[in-house]
């Protein structure tokens, strides 16, 4: 019997460039679907926790980057 696994979908949250987009989309198993609402990553849950971290993280370091803390 194969288990099937269930996606969910996560907004994609403000200050996510398209280079962070694709950096998540190498790094984790997730794809990309654009609704009526705009574009939303779907994945299992664990993966978009992940995922949700990652683009914390690089957002994070984006911005210090553009404060000139590095």
């Amino acid at each position: 019997m194969v288990e099937e696994k269930q996606e969910y979908e996560m907004g994609i949250p403000n200050g996510v460039g398209e280079q962070m987009l694709a950096h998540a989309f190498e790094k984790f198993d997730i794809t990309l679907e654009q609704t009526e609402f705009g574009p939303k990553i779907i994945g299992e849950y664990d993966e978009l926790v992940k995922v949700r971290e990652f683009l914390e993280n690089a957002i994070r370091e984006r911005l210090k980057e553009l404060e000139g803390n590095k």
